[in-house]
């Protein structure tokens, strides 16, 4: 086996694994596909194995390429955790972090706190990618994922951000014309706004009320996964919809939504998902404070009133 390639290389490797093309890997890297094809070829001269099936618009990775991301993430996680050692005695961190979460979250909250973080911590190279399915931490090289609801997954660190709720409301031209309902048995005999998320049940509301959790199947004519579709919709007199307090501050205090059956709502509070621990990384846990400072106080960027 030669060792002509570089650890460049085995990112490379694996952001192209992730794309399942060259020609999206050259872009988000700012190369040409001619390079990123060589250095691929590189990679594979070097180890002795094919880590892809090549096709005209599309690459899978091999059986030998699947374990070769596996232990490429491990040489990354030893190299960020020489770094962190490195960085313990700076003042600041410094290095690259990769976040993603969903679109909403990102443009209302993440982004623009991530902008004023760059601000304060100028040696750390930020990555934000909107991303509306569940993520795979180690695999895809995610430091934090900031999502809508608890981490369930075993394996992962878990990080409170902010506190949240989800509730339902509707326009008055909406309201109108169908009534209010008076119980949430009701909410099946309306037209509701059904937003297919990122790992709940489709068409299945869960709500926390008088008589403590309880769940109601929904239906309607307009459905998207995208949460600003369901509330433009909604505005337009669409039907009822279920989303958190943060995405609708707006429409409710403007008026053009008003909420329905106040006595139930959903927990839905802002959770960071690490596979480190706090303490074990430095740029993630400065970035978990930054979040927790600037959304869970009354500022712009808070998701709570």
């Amino acid at each position: 086996m030669k060792s002509d390639f570089q650890i460049s290389d085995l990112r490379l490797f694996c952001l192209a694994a992730r794309k399942s093309s060259f020609s999206a890997t050259a872009a988000e890297l700012g190369a040409s596909p001619a390079f990123v094809s060589k250095r691929i070829a590189i990679l594979e001269a070097s180890l002795g194995v094919k880590l892809f099936h090549r096709a005209t618009r599309r690459v899978t990775v091999t059986l030998e390429g699947e374990r070769v991301v596996e232990s490429a993430q491990r040489i990354f996680d030893s190299v960020d955790h020489l770094s962190e050692t490195l960085a313990s005695g700076r003042q600041e961190p410094r290095g690259s972090l990769r976040i993603t979460t969903s679109a909403l979250l990102g443009r209302l909250h993440i982004a623009p706190a991530l902008s004023l973080m760059a601000q304060r911590y100028p040696r750390l190279d930020i990555s934000l990618d909107a991303v509306d399915r569940r993520v795979d931490l180690v695999r895809e090289n995610v430091d934090l994922d900031i999502r809508v609801g608890e981490v369930d997954e075993p394996h992962l660190m878990a990080h409170r951000i902010a506190p949240s709720i989800k509730i339902l409301c509707a326009a008055p031209s909406y309201l109108d014309r169908r009534g209010f309902p008076q119980s949430l048995s009701e909410l099946s005999q309306h037209e509701c706004l059904v937003l297919r998320e990122r790992t709940l049940a489709f068409g299945v509301w869960q709500l926390n009320g008088p008589n403590g959790p309880e769940k109601i199947k929904v239906t309607g004519k307009l459905t998207s996964n995208n949460a600003e579709f369901i509330r433009g919709w909604g505005e337009e007199g669409h039907g009822i919809l279920f989303q958190t307090s943060w995405a609708l501050r707006d429409a409710l205090q403007t008026g053009r939504l008003v909420p329905i059956l106040n006595a139930y709502s959903q927990p839905a509070d802002i959770w960071a998902a690490s596979t480190v621990r706090l303490g074990h990384s430095a740029k993630v846990r400065v970035c978990v404070a930054f979040l927790q400072e600037h959304l869970s106080t009354g500022g712009p960027m808070a998701l709570s009133p």
